[in-house]
């Protein structure tokens, strides 16, 4: 069963950074991919980022190319969210996620759907 968790959320002006992490436990295959998504109140969960975890190719949502990177660090487990540039309406709950065990992932995906195992989630809050 994979289990996943999230930290680094915080409150930070418009401009600011951030790094949330997601470990991840439970994984055999490193055909798998794991992404980032968001949920902001009243908003539909949305894809931030996706990374296929056996060649860290990545994928990013068009509102924040060049201001967010996602990356892995193997003997850790971890996939990481580092994010600059930061602006209020990037304000959100931030969710980890795992690939269902079915998918099969060549490339990094962004489709909400195809991912099965989710963290709680870490709160990023921007302020103007």
């Amino acid at each position: 069963q994979v289990r996943l968790s999230e930290s680094g959320g915080g409150s930070v002006q418009a401009g600011g950074s951030l790094r949330l992490s997601c470990v991840a436990s439970g994984y055999t295959d490193r055909n798998k991919c794991m992404a980032w998504f968001r949920q902001a109140p009243g908003k539909e969960r949305e894809v931030v980022a996706s990374i296929l975890l056996l060649t860290s190719e990545t994928l990013y949502a068009d509102s924040v190319k060049g201001r967010f990177t996602i990356s892995q660090d193997t003997a850790a487990n971890t996939v990481y969210l580092q994010m600059h540039s930061l602006r209020p309406e990037d304000t959100a709950m931030y969710y980890c996620a795992g690939i269902q065990s079915r998918v099969y992932c060549d490339s990094p995906v962004l489709d909400l759907y195809q991912y099965g195992a989710w963290g709680r989630g870490t709160q990023v809050t921007v302020s103007s």
